[in-house]
């Protein structure tokens, strides 16, 4: 049965397709685990790392949680144990076609949840890929995880909006999925060199520290090798040449540091 992990942030630009693409690669390829990834939000870069058209797939997630599509009919392989369920900009109007028929649906932060129903049987892990806000497709999202894994940039905004992104899952737990979790929190496009974006890793370990939350002790450094591989090889970084970069060989020991802290939850 799945793990289903949603990587979660307010705002764009902190790399979470980039996390979940590689991560998702290296367990599938290194680790032999079965992957899927679900791409929720409207830009689809989840299909465009992989050297996929977002437009040109006849199912995609919104027709899962709309139309009443099995998930199996929208979900693609991409690579050896990495499948892929695609969004595209149908996801921006999700909201406006729900929200004014809830006579409809009833149940409006558990349409993914509902749409995706048994098909965690047939992966390890399940990674979702979400829009860059925490509104109604958001929600989905944490509705249907067990986890959240929370990508931030180190700076001085962005370590604000971590503790809000974390203090509002904490409140959507209670509201909605009392068993979802923070999986952890992981430094993103980090500059060792500056002295702001040390000190704001400090902070916010010592905020999570406080708060008895998981911080990765990997950080992903900044990186144009990311961007790279996705424009040249199709690929996210970890399949692709730029896989022997040290810089992208750190996704290497966040597989790790994800797989030890999942074998200690197995254990308890």
């Amino acid at each position: 049965m799945a793990e289903v992990y949603s990587i979660s942030m307010n705002k764009g630009g902190v790399g979470k397709t980039s996390l979940v693409t590689n991560l998702a690669s290296i367990l599938a390829k290194k680790h032999k685990k079965k992957v899927l990834i679900i791409d929720t939000d409207a830009q689809g870069n989840s299909s465009i790392a992989f050297g996929q058209n977002p437009y040109s797939f006849e199912n995609t997630i919104y027709d899962v949680m709309l139309n009443g599509c099995n998930p199996k009919n929208a979900i693609h392989t991409m690579k050896k144990n990495i499948d892929l369920l695609p969004a595209n900009d149908d996801m921006n109007f999700l909201e406006f076609d729900v929200l004014p028929h809830l006579d409809k649906y009833s149940r409006p932060y558990y349409l993914l949840k509902d749409g995706m129903k048994d098909i965690e049987k047939d992966y390890d892990y399940i990674f979702i890929d979400t829009p860059p806000s925490l509104g109604f497709v958001a929600g989905n999202c944490l509705t249907y995880a067990n986890h959240v894994i929370i990508p931030f940039v180190p700076e001085m905004y962005d370590v604000k909006g971590l503790i809000r992104v974390i203090k509002a899952i904490a409140e959507f737990r209670n509201d909605y999925n009392p068993s979802l979790e923070v999986a952890g929190v992981i430094g993103m496009k980090v500059e060792s060199s500056t002295s702001l974006h040390s000190e704001m890793l400090q902070e916010a370990r010592r905020y999570c520290n406080q708060s008895n939350i998981y911080m990765y002790d990997t950080i992903i450094p900044k990186s144009i090798a990311f961007a790279k591989a996705v424009a040249y090889s199709n690929v996210p970084a970890i399949l692709s040449s730029e896989s022997k970069n040290k810089l992208v060989n750190s996704y290497d020991d966040v597989a790790k540091e994800f797989l030890e802290i999942e074998s200690v939850k197995g254990q308890v």
